[in-house]
């Protein structure tokens, strides 16, 4: 025969307690944990965005504040013999080198031997030191300078005999201004 369940007693939470089976109950128990630390978990984490999005508005507002400052720049006196040591070093520094170059090396014949180039930039003009064979390849020469587009004049500034040398060269010295005419 078969067993039956006769129970008369009113339905209610406590009769569902007392019936349900305890590995279910320790199941409940453990799922209501679980919930309460997703909720506090949750909770915790969406104040950590809020702090983080506070702190990330504030980096944002200084910076915003800072572009609107102008720099700062310490002033510092600097004394004048220094600023013009400092233009003049630029200045040689800013030598048109190329050009130099390019019309020299246009304007010179085979003939003529090149001893020394010395700019000066502050006056635009290039000192050369040449050798040549004869006056007339002297004078040539100076006029070849004073053909090429990039010097505006070019004059003779000194010149010797080498007497010590049996060809008897003429070393020269022209002075060159250059930029435009």
């Amino acid at each position: 025969m078969r067993r039956m369940h006769i129970d008369f007693a009113q339905q209610g939470w406590r009769r569902t307690l007392y019936r349900l089976h305890p590995a279910l109950a320790v199941a409940g128990i453990l799922g209501l944990l679980l919930c309460a630390a997703a909720v506090w978990m949750a909770m915790h984490l969406s104040a950590q965005r809020a702090a983080r999005a506070q702190q990330l508005q504030d980096v944002r507002q200084r910076a915003a504040a800072m572009a609107r400052l102008p720099a700062a720049v310490p002033q510092t006196a600097i004394p004048a013999a220094q600023a013009g040591a400092v233009n003049a070093a630029v200045l040689q520094l800013n030598l048109p080198w190329r050009e130099l170059q390019d019309a020299v090396a246009a304007a010179t014949p085979p003939s003529i031997a090149l001893l020394a180039l010395e700019p000066d930039a502050r006056k635009q003009v290039l000192k050369i030191t040449a050798e040549a064979k004869n006056s007339d390849e002297m004078v040539g020469y100076i006029e070849l300078l004073k053909q090429q587009e990039f010097f505006r004049s070019a004059a003779l500034a000194r010149h010797e005999i080498g007497d010590q040398d049996p060809n008897r060269p003429i070393r020269f010295q022209v002075e060159a201004q250059w930029g435009t005419r």
